[in-house]
């Protein structure tokens, strides 16, 4: 299976699979012996098996072994770069090693090298794999000639009172020299006799009232720590006829039962504030007779029983509020329930005398759930069409030979394997239905206007969605109403609809605004803030999605790995899709995400264990992706065939929605943002990063011509948001 992937991988990235001087393992020198460093790689894309952490400037003999050996029982590839774009890291030495079991070297490759004191930025490339770095500490060793320790010192600085405390605030400035000639790496402090350690990059402000002690020390990039040292000051509150005591309030949150109890943990979270002198410290106490702490992040209460969390305030004027309390119960999780739901089929209808069922045959599917939690739906697929809710029996009344799958899944999570009947229709005298389009969502919608009318099956057999066809390329409005006027005109005289269900229709098709220039004539919304809605898309691989009380949903921080959100109830071809998406990842770190299309079905795909990949290696992710450093593949990339640089990208604010439009049409691929064309892209075959399948029905090594939509997550610190996502087929 990763023969031609790793052929593919190669092309692209540039990279060897011998050493980076051009040797083999056998042929590498003997130059560097004194100093090997050896990395080792599984089958786990989140870590090196081991690295080394430290080593000595000079020659060295650079080992990367991926090999069943190793631990590596999938043939999965993986490589060895260091990072030379970053100025914070030592950028000297060219290093790419793509190693796998399969390779010619059996997955271990030696490289030569000349390291220099410093630190060097270590990880591997493969996309998906972009946990697997670290960083490799170079220093000058015992042959080396600094051997001499950062000096250091401080300064407080600001306006004492009488008594030498400073009024207000103090400001802390570090600084460290080093003479032994490699250089100071970098500067750390901590407040207080507990305090953690802390990067030093500009003069700490103290505004807190009372005494205290920083303590500070320095590394130079040979290595060598300065010893500890510390600067104890005063901060007293400025004059001030503050009396008033600060305001305080905390809340509880966590998941809870039915019951109120959280589950596992209760994290409270307390505040205050101050419009005199200005709050100074919030303290916390757990119990009645617990002692009192600083508050300085929310805490966590993760023991069973009943609880009650005190807090106060004080301002800088000396000021204590009032003490307060919030009291809440943890419970332990009930029992996991891991058995899914047990799955049956009838099949009914007159038989022929060879057994195939004449005009129709209904199909009753039944499910019931073993583990406790309770069945939360059942599916079933067409002839291997996309998955749908199972709402009641199937009536198939097409001729020929169908198999329908059906599975069901538990409120715990937990999917029934596919289980399938086959059965076969003969004529009956019943031609199929003249229906123009096929939709069978609950309700009639009206491009994105849900009138909550029943989507009943008329007289002709077709359901009411499917005369309305809001799909169609309409081209003025007064032609798309006049066109819903004579259908629920003729449904009204059938009886289908009531007079109430008929103004609701018409005023629908008003709203829906479809054949008006300018507006989203076509569109059919498939993700529209509607728990409805969310329930149709189906999580499959690491992370999940939440649905937001605004009608967004956003990756999960807490749900571990790489997976996707996609919309199985189709597929399709060509088309335009149009979204929005928000880069919500937490401090200054950027979000990586993407956008699949035209993957084919994943559930019991050929050769894939990974459902996720099966939207990767045969389907085209257009890459969400803003950040200067890390992947190269930036937003409007079609990842693995098409870069985009940053410039190119049209970089905008973290936190801000971002429009996007994939428009595809054949195997052309046009990607807007906010209104701008940033990428096009032929897909004409030959450069493809994942090659294709032999049973792919593209031509020329071209992806496949129709497929499914679906949403990227990429990890718990790559948090996306995704709102309003609508397609219309061209």
């Amino acid at each position: 299976m990763w023969a031609a992937l790793l052929a593919g991988l190669l092309m692209m990235l540039g990279l060897q699979a011998t050493s980076a001087s051009g040797q083999t393992g056998t042929e590498a020198k003997a130059a560097a012996a004194d100093q090997v460093l050896t990395w080792t790689a599984g089958n786990d894309i989140t870590k090196y098996t081991s690295a080394p952490e430290t080593a000595v400037a000079g020659p060295a003999t650079i080992v990367f072994e991926n090999s069943e050996a190793t631990g590596n029982t999938t043939g999965m590839p993986h490589t060895l770069t260091f990072v030379t774009s970053d100025p914070e890291y030592n950028q000297d030495v060219q290093l790419n090693i793509l190693a796998n079991p399969f390779d010619d070297q059996g997955g271990k490759h030696t490289a030569e090298v000349t390291l220099t004191p410093g630190r060097y930025l270590y990880h591997c490339t493969i996309p998906g794999h972009g946990e697997m770095k670290g960083v490799l500490v170079v220093t000058e060793g015992s042959g080396g000639e600094d051997t001499t320790a950062p000096a250091t010192s401080a300064e407080v600085g600001g306006v004492q009172n009488a008594d030498g405390a400073y009024v207000g605030s103090a400001t802390v400035t570090l600084a460290a020299t080093d003479e032994g000639g490699s250089g100071v790496e970098r500067i750390e402090y901590a407040i207080g006799a507990d305090g953690a350690w802390q990067p030093y990059t500009t003069p700490v402000v103290v505004d807190q009232v009372g005494e205290h002690t920083m303590r500070y020390r320095a590394f130079d990039k040979a290595g060598n720590a300065a010893e500890e040292k510390s600067v104890t000051f005063a901060v007293a509150a400025p004059d001030t006829d503050d009396t008033t005591a600060p305001e305080t309030s905390a809340t509880v949150s966590g998941e809870k039962n039915p019951d109120g109890a959280y589950i596992d943990m209760a994290t409270v979270t307390v505040t205050a504030s101050d419009t005199g002198s200005g709050v100074n410290t919030i303290e916390y106490a757990v119990g009645a007779d617990g002692a009192w702490q600083p508050y300085t992040a929310p805490v966590m209460v993760h023991a069973v029983g009943e609880h009650t969390v005190r807090y106060r305030a004080t301002d800088k004027a000396g000021n204590v509020a009032a003490e307060k309390n919030v009291s809440f119960t943890v419970v332990a999780a009930p029992p996991q329930d891991t058995v899914p739901p047990v799955t049956g089929a009838t099949v009914e209808g007159t038989k022929d005398s060879d057994g195939a069922y004449v005009g129709s045959a209904k199909v009753t599917v039944s499910a019931t759930d073993e583990g406790g939690s309770g069945v939360a739906g059942i599916e079933y697929s067409l002839d291997a069409g996309p998955y749908l809710a199972y709402t009641g029996p199937v009536v198939v009344d097409r001729v020929g030979r169908h198999t329908v799958s059906y599975r069901a899944s538990d409120k715990a999570g937990n999917t029934s394997a596919p289980l399938t009947v086959s059965f076969t229709v003969v004529s009956g005298q019943v031609p199929p239905p003249p229906c123009p389009e096929y939709d069978e969502r609950l309700t009639v919608i009206v491009g994105t206007v849900d009138t909550g009318v029943p989507n009943r099956v008329t007289n002709n057999r077709c359901r009411i969605n499917e005369l309305i066809e809001d799909e169609k390329d309409w081209s003025s409005q007064q032609l798309f109403l006049k066109h819903v006027r004579e259908v629920t005109d003729a449904l009204l005289d059938e009886g289908v609809i009531d007079r109430r269900e008929y103004r609701a229709i018409n005023k629908a098709a008003r709203q829906s605004k479809i054949g008006v220039p300018g507006q989203t004539e076509g569109y059919r919304a498939i993700l529209d803030g509607s728990q409805e809605s969310f329930a149709k898309w189906q999580q499959v691989g690491g992370g999940s999605f939440a649905l937001n009380e605004d009608g967004s949903i956003t990756s999960s921080t807490s749900t571990p790995g790489m997976g996707m959100l996609w919309f199985p109830e189709r597929k399709y071809g060509d088309f335009s899709l149009k979204l929005q998406w928000r880069d919500d990842a937490p401090g200054t770190a950027n979000t990586n995400g993407g956008v699949f299309v035209r993957f084919p079905q994943v559930h019991d795909h050929p050769e894939e264990s990974r459902p996720e990949w099966v939207a990767i290696k045969y389907g085209h992710e257009v890459q969400v992706f803003d950040s200067p450093t890390g992947d190269m593949y930036k937003s409007g990339s079609i990842y693995g065939f098409d870069r985009v640089g940053l410039a190119g990208a049209g970089v905008t604010e973290k936190g801000t929605w971002n429009d996007y439009e994939i428009r595809v049409v054949d195997q052309h691929y046009s990607i807007y943002r906010n209104g701008v064309l940033i990428n096009e892209f032929d897909n004409t075959g030959g450069q493809d990063f994942y090659p294709p399948r032999s049973d792919d029905p593209g031509t020329d090594g071209r992806r496949y011509a129709s497929g499914y939509i679906g949403l990227q997550v990429h990890g718990t610190t790559d948090v996306v948001s995704y709102r309003d996502v609508r397609i219309r087929e061209l």
